[in-house]
This record gives C-alpha cells, structure tokens and sequence, in this order.
C-alpha cells in the first residue's frame, strides 16, 4: 500500500541538513510510556517523549504492497536493572504501540502501528537489553473469532438485545416458499 507524505515533509527532503528521528507509544496498562531516538526530551502531539538516543532500535519496518500482516522488533539496550523489574511485572501482551517518522520540527507521520506481542530479555549484570515483538493490526483479520451466533453469546455482549433469542424455535421450521401449502 503506498503513501504520500505531507507536503510539509517532501519540500524538506531536499535539504542539505535533516534531523530524522523515531518516535515510539507504548500504551501499558499503568501508564503510557513514550520514547524517541535523540536526546533530552521533545513534545509530539502535546505528548512528552524521552530521549533514548542510540539505545533504542527499530528493525522489520518494511512497506509491502499487499495487505499482510507483518511485525516489527523494538529493542532498548543498556537498561538499568529497575527498568528490567518493571518490564517484567507490566502486562504487556495486546497493548497497542505505535511507532511515528519525524524529520525536523515538522508533524511526525504514523509509519507503524500493532499491539505488543512478545517481549525477551537479555541481563547482563549491570545494564540489560529488551526486545519486544509488535504485530500489525492485521494479524487480528487472521485470527478467528470466537463469537457464536447464539442467544447466549449474543447476550454476553448485549443484554438486553433479543435478536437471536428465536433461532432455535426457527432452525426446525419447515418454510413453505414458492408452491401452495397442502
């Protein structure tokens, strides 16, 4: 699928000079936690993003033209040890996250957004790395669903909606459709 990028953003790739960066959102449960890759810290949408600089990676972004569900890996390297405990007791698992391309001062651009799948570790002593693996919101089209089409299921998710409450007094119904009744 191709894009077009902003007008603000194709007038200034002919610049001698850019300042092109990353800008990741991760939607934890407790709080969203917002990274770039440059230094100190820089406001994005009325958002606070801290600066990671070279410690944050971004490998898998890649623009197919077909509609397949395709994931990237995020890593940040040389992580204290409290970042690590914390990593591990947050529920991370179908979080939303999304990762922006931003050039100078300009509007960053969406280029990938999926939900946090799996997350490993590496510990080396004094600083450890994390990588965690984010899925296209595609892959959802893939799975299956588990919704029935029964009263019950139909009831979990909305009480007091009567539309399936009739199917099994249908599902043995003989229907007369096209000659006379005998």
């Amino acid at each position: 699928m191709t894009r077009t990028l902003p007008t603000g953003m194709s007038s200034v790739l002919g610049d001698q000079e850019l300042n092109v960066y990353y800008a990741v959102e991760f939607m934890f449960t407790s709080a969203p936690i917002r990274l770039w890759t440059g230094y100190g810290d820089k406001t994005i949408y009325t958002n606070t993003y801290t600066g990671a600089g070279d410690l944050l990676s971004i490998s898998g972004l890649e623009e197919v033209a077909d509609l397949s569900a395709k994931s990237i890996t995020i890593e940040l390297s040389a992580i204290a040890s409290n970042v690590v405990s914390l990593a591990l007791q947050e529920p991370y698992q179908n979080r939303e996250c999304t990762v922006y391309l931003g050039i100078n001062d300009l509007a960053p651009l969406e280029i990938f957004s999926g939900y946090m799948n799996t997350m490993s570790i590496t510990d080396e002593g004094e600083a450890s790395s994390i990588q965690l693996t984010v899925d296209s919101k595609l892959v959802r089209l893939e799975r299956a669903s588990n919704w029935r089409y029964t009263n019950e299921n139909h009831q979990a998710r909305y009480p007091n909606d009567t539309f399936f409450s009739y199917v099994t007094d249908l599902q043995d119904k003989q229907v007369v459709w096209g000659r006379e009744s005998v």
